[in-house]
This record gives C-alpha cells, structure tokens and sequence, in this order.
C-alpha cells in the first residue's frame, strides 16, 4: 500500500462531495437534472510479472442524468414545461443556440418571450392566415397589432324548417309577420371590418317548396326571394331541383355592396318546430388582443376583442441522440458537442418529443433525501482513505526509525 491509494481516494471522495454538493444546492432549481460521479478502479502491471497492482480509484466521468423532474402548477400562462422528452431550443444574445429544460418565460419590451438571461425561445413563425411555417426556428415573439378585418364572403345555416307550417295568404312583407314562417339574423362585415345584419325570412309557398327573403338593417334585398328552397320526401334538400348555394348581395351604406355565398344545404324540413342549430359566416371586424395561451403542441393562439382567434407561433423542441453528450453552460443552459450528436428539433408531440404543459413548471430532478444519504456515505469514504494515508505514514515512519 502506498501514499497514491489514498490520494486518489481523498481526491476522489472529495470529488463525489462536490457533485453531491452541486446536487443539493440546486435541489429547488427549475430544470435542473442531477450529476453522479462515476468511478473505475486504477491498476497497473510491470513487465515479467504475472500480478496486478492496484494504483487506486479514478474519477472517469460526471454525468447528468436527464429522468423527468415533477411538474407544479403556477398563474403564468408562460411558465412552460416539457412533459416527456426533449429541451426548449433558445438563442442568446450572442447569437449562440442553447437548450434548456427551464421554461420560466416572460415577454421583453419587444414582445420576444425571453427568459431571465434575456435568451430569446425559438419556434416556428406563422403566414398573414396564421398557418404554422415549419421551416429553420427562430425568435419567437406576440404581436400586439390588431387583427386587420375579414369580409363576409360565405354563410352557413343548419336549421329546420316546421313542415306543418302553413303556407301564408299575405304577399311577403317584413313588417307582416304573417307573411312568413321563420327567420333568423346575423352579421355580416365589409372589408373594413364594418357590420351589417342580414336577416333571412323563409317563406312555405308549397308542400316541401320555400322562399327565401333577406333584408339588410331592416331593408328588403330586392323585391323577389334571394333564393328558393325544395325538400325531397325525406326532408332534406332535394340537390337536383334547388340551386346551391345562392349568393346574396347585401347593400352597404359605407362601401361596396357585399356578394354572400349562402350555403343551407343543411337545411331539413321535419315535423318538429322551426330551430337554428348552427349560423356562421366567415368575416370578421378588427379586434385588439385580449390575450393568449400555449397548447400541448406548442402553438401560441392569441385571443382578440371580436372574439377570433389566431396562432402567432409554434414552439420548437429539440431531442439528442445522447443527451449525456450535452454541455452545461450554467443558467440551466446546455450546448450541443459531437458527444451528443446535432439536435433533432420538431413540433411538441410529434416523433419522440414531449408535449408543451403551459402554467407548470419542471422542478429539479434532484432526490434530497438519496444526496443526502450519499453525502453520509462519501464523507464515511472520505474518512477511510484518510485512514489509509495515516497508515503508510505510520509505517514510513517506523522504517525511518530502523537503526
């Protein structure tokens, strides 16, 4: 036994302290991931001999192991976590792209969501229809521009007509409720985002056979039906015998009149009482942002005043082949090496990448109770090979002392 055992043993004791250190010091840090010291036994051989000799211990490696932290809920629709694998995909001011398991994001005064070391979350962008671009990930950032305007250019009505109506004596008046049987109403917008309630009025003139009027602010659109209706025997629309859809030209005080496509296909007539179930049209008036969250697949859907919504993004994920390769940079940060292999980046949820969990966080993976212990059993190793530094001193000592 010689000084060199039991130097590698303090030195390495004293190494495991440390990671076990590090551990603890960062058992509440969001994102964090656990380190563990690997150790491998050191032995050497002389040339002409047939035995081992035992040099001691090794520190071969600290790794970090990459097993998902608990996720706890928070008020901030920007606290993000990675429920399964893979890492927030960030660049810093730098420009360097870093990687990262802490998702405590916020906005800057530019709109960029940024984490506390100003490094940028990058995702994919989106095209003016607000359709997800899924090209090279950058910056992503929520624009607090209105929403421009959306003409009406097409309607839907799913409703049902009362067959058992009768069919009305009176000419079509829209001040005579007795010339009609049912209507209904909603808005249509121009493309400045301005508003115009167009109602239809349905008219039974014979068994299965109805008009359709419509008035605009309370006006009649023209003097004749804007469309006519014919149900087959089964009470839906008999294709072959009505026109489908119709267009409606709604006049507009402010501009140009606006052409509505008005698709009723869905339109049946059953022996039950006149009922809308469902009215749409695809236009809209501008709206301001009212506010915003984060979905599972990562897209940011931004909620507007007019009731729209619209994605203004899609955050990015990266995986590793050996996330083990990665290098810490500190900030919860990593960077890729040629250990890791380059980055696999795609949508949440998609391959093998996790799903986003917006309003929760990922705590540190770090088990406090087994550092803990670990920490007792290291200090016990540590103690051990001090031991055996004062035995070979004590023996060094006695051969000194031969006379």
């Amino acid at each position: 036994m010689g000084f060199q055992h039991g130097l590698s043993g303090l030195n390495a004791s004293s190494r495991n302290l440390d990671v076990i250190g590090h551990n603890v010091a960062n058992a509440n840090t969001v994102g964090a991931k656990s380190s563990r010291a690997e150790f491998s036994d050191a032995y050497s051989t002389a040339i002409g001999t047939s035995g081992f000799t035992g040099l001691g211990v090794n520190v071969d490696e600290v790794t970090q192991q990459f097993s998902q932290g608990d996720l706890v809920s928070t008020s901030n629709p920007l606290d993000l976590a990675v429920n399964g694998s893979g890492f927030f995909r960030t660049t810093a001011p730098s420009g360097e792209t870093t990687f990262t398991r802490n998702g405590q994001f916020q906005l800057n005064n530019d709109g960029y969501i940024v984490n506390s070391a100003g490094d940028q979350l990058t995702g994919y962008q989106v095209d003016p229809a607000g359709e997800v671009v899924p090209a090279a990930p950058s910056p992503l950032r929520i624009s607090m521009a209105d929403m421009e305007p959306s003409m009406t250019t097409e309607l839907r009505a799913v409703l049902n007509l009362d067959t058992r109506e009768e069919v009305p004596t009176a000419a079509f008046d829209v001040l005579d409720p007795r010339s009609y049987n049912a209507a209904t109403s909603l808005d249509v917008f121009d493309e400045q985002g301005r508003n115009t309630t167009l109602a239809m009025y349905f008219t039974k003139t014979a068994p299965n056979e109805w008009d359709v009027y419509a008035t605009a602010d309370g006006a009649q659109i023209g003097a004749a039906p804007v469309g006519s209706l014919t149900f087959g025997t089964d009470g839906r629309i008999d294709e072959a015998a009505t026109t489908m859809p119709f267009t409606i030209t709604v006049p507009n005080a402010s501009g140009p009149a606006i052409d509505v496509e008005a698709d009723l296909s869905e339109v049946v007539q059953f022996g039950s009482a006149f009922g809308v179930n469902e009215l749409s049209q695809d236009g809209f008036t501008t709206g301001r942002l009212s506010g915003f969250g984060i979905e599972n697949d990562g897209q940011i859907v931004a909620r507007y005043t007019n009731g729209e919504t619209r994605s203004q993004g899609q955050i990015a994920l990266a995986n590793f082949a050996n996330p083990q390769g990665l290098v810490a940079v500190g900030g919860n940060a990593w960077v890729e090496t040629s250990q890791s292999g380059p980055p696999a980046v795609g949508a949440p949820q998609t391959a093998s990448l996790g799903a986003i969990e917006s309003g929760r966080l990922e705590q540190s993976n770090v088990d406090l109770t087994g550092e803990l212990v670990n920490m007792i059993l290291a200090q016990r190793s540590y103690q051990a090979n001090a031991q055996t530094v004062k035995a070979q001193d004590q023996i060094l000592q006695t051969i000194v002392n031969l006379r």
